[in-house]
């Protein structure tokens, strides 16, 4: 069983066709969380007037952001296996079997990568995916971590690492950073499987790279620290 959780802000127009996208992709028997902050959310009419089985909707009540949505996911999701995704359409849904596979295999994190063999971006600011790509690929090579891509939040954990790792992110999408950062340091198994991330086609983008980036810096030092620590020589 998989919990897919999927934190919105008026994604009235790109819903419909996620939620569609999961039922027909995803064969691992699941449940999707869609999580919003406030009642007039446009994403909030569609998923009920869709009134499908597997989807259920969850109020973010602990405060606004993207980082409490996910959160408050973590929190409601029932399955042993807890997947986030994004709920503009930029994230493949077809990897999501293979990504079940690794975690039934032994893996605590499996990471949707952009930037391993037969992975790409398709689209998106050139900044902000040079920045992705730098921190992913120098943390894998400098870092240690077994994962191309630290930065996408397109993410499979086990239930009993989220339940060992205390989160202390504050805001935005730091926090597939923290986690993975945190189980690579814990000795946890990580594992990738490669994806295509398509920027939305419709809606507007909630990332703020300025507000964020002192976050992901934080976790990012983190990593680079600890691959230090091991290496250095004891007496």
């Amino acid at each position: 069983m998989l919990s897919i959780v999927l934190p919105v802000f008026n994604e009235g127009e790109n819903i419909v066709r996620v939620l569609g996208a999961l039922a027909r992709e995803v064969r691992t028997p699941h449940e999707v969380l869609v999580v919003y902050d406030f009642a007039e959310d446009t994403t909030v009419r569609p998923v009920r007037a869709l009134a499908m089985p597997t989807v259920r909707l969850i109020r973010n009540d602990i405060g606004r952001g993207v980082l409490n949505a996910m959160r408050t996911g973590i929190s409601a999701a029932r399955a042993p296996l807890v997947l986030i995704s994004m709920a503009d359409g930029s994230d493949d849904p077809t990897v999501i079997d293979s990504m079940v596979q690794l975690a039934r295999d032994g893996a605590d994190v499996v990471a949707a990568s952009r930037y391993m063999r037969g992975g790409r971006q398709e689209g998106g600011p050139l900044l902000k995916t040079f920045l992705s790509r730098a921190a992913g690929l120098s943390l894998h090579y400098l870092g240690g971590l077994s994962v191309h891509d630290a930065t996408s939040n397109f993410r499979l954990y086990k239930r009993s690492l989220l339940e060992r790792i205390p989160i202390e992110s504050r805001a935005g999408f730091e926090l597939a950073l923290e986690i993975t950062v945190k189980a690579h340091l814990q000795g946890a198994r990580l594992a990738e499987v490669p994806t295509v991330w398509r920027d939305r086609t419709a809606g507007t983008s909630k990332f703020r790279m300025r507000a964020w980036l002192p976050g992901y810096l934080r976790w990012y030092t983190r990593a680079l620290a600890g691959r230090f620590r091991r290496a250095r020589p004891v007496g």
